[in-house]
């Protein structure tokens, strides 16, 4: 946990902080703020927990402190601290749900006290979000989705460890294990296509519920829909006593499907069903044959129930595997996956070394795709191929880059280095845009609000982001930044111009002078005027 102390006390801040056994109720990193102001930033910045907060301070108190603090974050703990018993202030302090209110100067136990309420309360919060019960509805809610989410990707050719998916299937509550599996691929025709998207999803979820209660008799049924349109459902046998085969099983209840969704959805179906084969090993390549049943086979030809029959596919017209196994070459590209994209070239080269040595066509379905995805994110990076690769470009234009197995390689991975180096340094140049702005920013507009979330909000970023962005490239914080800009305007003006303190103090953002001085001090070891009074 972290935990920040604050007030405008520079001595008892650093007191609470550093004499203090934090570390054994838990606490990993004690911050230090002395306005209101820098704990806001702070907050802004880092995961606080606990606030330890004085209730007088210039500028901002405390209550107007942990009024602020609610709005971003409800679940920070708030422990006030005051010399006043004023019954006001705790009134207040109630309202804002402040863990405690200390008198000052509190005890050890009375502080330590506060601090352990505030854990308890934490870790009850948190163990209760946290709950396995709490996890388990959710989980429920959200089995549908889940578990279709899980079969899509094993269609797009996502492999998992057997481990890995015996776990997951356990998790997903799904009833499936060893043994012989189907899969049914169902199109829906034309009577459903006039219907908007909110209506076809309605069709669509009754088709399953038809499917899972026609199949689910007889059957074990997961289904979801993939991205070219079916519906695909993975089928497993339950066990049973009747002496029909499975596979004439499979295609009845497929017959019986087509006729109950004609006689009540007044539509029809066209469906493909797979020979029986071992899960998961064999999920991609019989999902992978059933598509390819509808386009070569199927058609256009409606209300068919078929059989993919285990045809021997000639290996001259076998398709590539690794190049379109999910995540797909672009989606690397735009993550930033750079070494992935690499390796992705990497074992590309090599299925094509291994399986389609002599076929050029394969080698350039590969070569097309890998150039339309390095094309597509260098005009989304506002760059062209042409800029990026120079007189490297000819071997595309010629079409050297595909004529060879290694010519590609050496192309993709040559220009993928080359990508990688452009993107990196429009990121650097946008970093360096956004420390401008900031710069300019603050320097114009010392005198009002320069908080981090003022500032994020002027450039349209998280104030976290922004954090890090200017920390990345100044080696400084933004609030140390700001702080030493506006000493440097102080000690300016006291030097240049004989305005008074308090005018000084406004116009560097200090509301409250006596503040100003304060700080002032705390940096330079003498008072605005003491600095004043040396350098005329």
């Amino acid at each position: 946990m972290q935990m920040i102390i604050v007030d405008d006390e520079a001595h008892w801040v650093d007191n609470l902080s550093m004499t203090k056994p934090w570390h054994t109720l838990g606490i990993e990193h004690v911050h230090k703020a002395y306005s209101a102001h820098e704990a806001l930033q702070i907050i802004d910045t880092h995961p606080i927990d606990i606030v330890i907060s004085d209730i007088q301070m210039p500028e901002m108190t405390g209550i107007e402190l942990i009024e602020r603090i609610r709005v971003r974050d409800k679940k920070i703990k708030c422990i006030l601290l005051s010399g006043y018993s004023e019954f006001d202030y705790a009134k207040k302090a109630i309202q804002y749900e402040a863990v405690d209110y200390l008198l000052k100067p509190p005890t050890d136990d009375e502080l330590m006290g506060a601090v352990q309420k505030a854990i308890d309360q934490l870790n009850t919060e948190w163990e209760l979000i946290s709950s396995l019960k709490r996890t388990q509805f959710t989980l429920r809610e959200n089995l549908p989705h889940l578990r279709g989410r899980l079969l899509l990707e094993a269609l797009q050719g996502h492999r998992f460890a057997a481990g890995e998916w015996e776990r997951k299937l356990a998790n997903y509550d799904l009833p499936f294990h060893d043994g012989d599996y189907a899969l049914m691929l169902v199109r829906m025709e034309e009577e459903f296509r006039h219907y908007d998207n909110n209506d076809q999803t309605l069709i669509e979820y009754a088709v399953s519920n038809m499917a899972e209660e026609i199949m689910g008799e007889f059957m074990e049924v997961w289904g979801v829909k993939e991205e070219h349109g079916y519906l695909v459902f993975l089928l497993q046998l339950k066990e049973n006593d009747t002496d029909i085969g499975k596979e004439t099983i499979l295609e009845k209840l497929s017959v019986q499907l087509q006729s109950k969704v004609k006689q009540f959805l007044k539509g029809s179906l066209s469906i493909v069903i797979t020979e029986w084969f071992p899960f998961p090993e064999q999920l991609y390549d019989r999902f992978r044959q059933a598509s390819a049943y509808f386009r070569q086979i199927v058609g256009d030809e409606r209300e068919f129930v078929m059989r993919v029959s285990d045809v021997e596919t000639p290996a001259a017209q076998g398709p590539l595997d690794v190049l379109y196994t999910p995540p797909s070459f672009i989606h690397l590209l735009e993550s930033g996956q750079w070494d992935a994209a690499e390796e992705k070239i990497v074992a590309v080269c090599e299925e094509l070394d291994e399986k389609w040595s002599e076929s050029w066509e394969h080698c350039m379905e590969a070569g097309f795709l890998i150039t339309a995805s390095f094309t597509n994110l260098a005009h989304r990076n506002r760059l062209t191929l042409a800029t990026l690769m120079g007189s490297d470009i000819e071997w595309l234009q010629s079409g050297k880059a595909f004529s060879t197995i290694s010519k590609l390689r050496k192309w993709s991975l040559s220009v993928l280095g080359k990508l990688k180096e452009g993107t990196s340094n429009e990121i650097k140049d946008i970093r360096s845009e956004y420390v401008k702005k900031i710069q300019d920013f603050t320097d114009k507009n010392l005198h009002l609000d320069v908080s981090l979330r003022v500032l994020a909000d002027h450039v349209n970023l998280h104030p976290t982001h922004l954090s890090k962005i200017y920390k990345i490239e100044t080696g400084e914080g933004i609030s140390d930044y700001i702080s030493r800009l506006r000493m440097d305007r102080a000690c300016h003006k006291l030097k240049m111009t004989t305005k008074k303190v308090y005018e000084i103090s406004m116009e560097i953002g200090y509301m409250d002078p006596a503040y100003f001085i304060k700080v002032f001090k705390r940096q330079f070891g003498v008072t605005p005027q003491e600095y004043r009074d040396h350098h005329k």
